[in-house]
């Protein structure tokens, strides 16, 4: 597995650099604990999902918090004490958990590089009876402990998932809590709530409780718990642009929009048709039946005539020209003070008429 010289005491398990936060959290429901993580990430979903982990399995003994546990914020605690911290034996237990979080403040010159090279040289031998976790949201690739940790097998990387990441996430996630997701939901879900990984995994809670234990996540239920939008009201205004019928496509837009949330969510369903026209037209193009290509595109099967009528109507780019104009509809209406109607508005004007000039 490629471990560093001494990066686990004798007996502990030795993991693959550039571990997953996924890993983490399975190997700390076995039991299997090394004495360094260094979680690195933007996205705190992971990092809070495996730091619970880590901090459950550690073997704290009745004494727990109290004696066995510290938590801290660098810069606010400097590094003497920190790893002081993880030095001390535990107290009528196994194990110890200490954490320090932000630790992106001593990435810098100065007393920062100090505090690195101190962090890197407690890697180096760390102590066998702590469970000793760092918590950065970014670090220089080039310091000595990006390197070890690289290198060891304790770096976790907890980055934001890609577009294309996120639907595998969600499936996986749901079949974990017991439920199968309708074809094309998960993509849907992803366009409608991501990319944070927080608001996606509070929908999915709430969408469990909704249809009850074992049973099927469908469209039904996410249009009455995540968005108001009627899928039937999506495509009629997907069909309106389509024809460049632009009255009906104001019209739709008027029946479907709700200032409450400001369009966000109409928005995010017409991306996910948009997106799913793409794959369609991708997949015919690459010699695929129509029922192979409404597969591919996540659309049931009875769909595919009808989404052969729409993409073949369209002038070539029209689709990609219509996911830019859609990505800075997003843009503005998380940005501007324009009332969402008419940044929506406006954009199905623009998506109506032919390319710009």
């Amino acid at each position: 597995m490629g471990c560093a010289t001494r990066p686990t005491p004798e007996g502990a398990p030795c993991y693959d650099a550039r571990v997953t936060p996924q890993q983490v959290i399975q190997q700390a429901r076995q039991g299997e604990l090394a004495p360094l993580y260094l979680l690195v990430g933007e996205e705190r979903y992971l990092i809070d999902e495996a730091l619970v982990a880590l901090r459950e399995a550690t073997d704290t003994g009745a004494a727990g918090a109290a004696f066995n546990e510290d938590r801290f914020i660098a810069g606010d605690t400097g590094v003497d004490t920190v790893l002081s911290a993880a030095r001390t034996a535990p107290m009528m237990a196994a194990q110890r958990y200490v954490q320090v979080s932000a630790v992106e403040r001593w990435d810098s010159k100065g007393k920062g590089a100090e505090a690195m090279d101190a962090l890197d040289a407690y890697a180096e031998d760390p102590a066998p009876y702590t469970v000793f976790v760092m918590v950065a949201s970014k670090l220089n690739g080039g310091r000595r402990l990006m390197k070890r940790a690289k290198k060891a097998g304790f770096l976790v990387e907890c980055a934001p998932l890609s577009r294309g990441q996120l639907p595998k996430w969600i499936s996986a996630q749901a079949e974990t809590m017991g439920h199968p997701l309708e074809r094309g939901l998960a993509d849907m879900l992803a366009e409608l709530l991501g990319p944070e990984l927080g608001p996606v995994s509070d929908a999915l809670e709430r969408l469990s409780l909704y249809v009850g234990e074992g049973k099927p996540i469908d469209q039904a239920a996410v249009s009455q718990l995540v968005t108001r939008v009627r899928q039937e009201t999506v495509w009629a205004l997907v069909d309106a642009l389509a024809v460049r019928d632009l009255g009906a496509a104001l019209s739709a837009l008027d029946d479907a929009y709700d200032r409450r949330d400001n369009g966000l969510p109409l928005l995010g369903a017409v991306t996910w048709r948009v997106r799913q026209l793409i794959k369609f037209e991708g997949a015919m193009r690459h010699g695929g039946g129509t029922k192979a290509a409404a597969k591919a595109a996540g659309v049931a099967p009875f769909k595919a005539s009808e989404l052969q009528r729409t993409v073949r109507g369209l002038p070539t780019g029209t689709l990609e020209r219509w996911l830019m104009l859609l990505a800075e509809a997003d843009l503005a209406l998380k940005g501007s003070r324009r009332p969402g109607i008419d940044v929506l508005g406006s954009m199905l004007v623009d998506m109506c008429r032919g390319p710009r000039v």
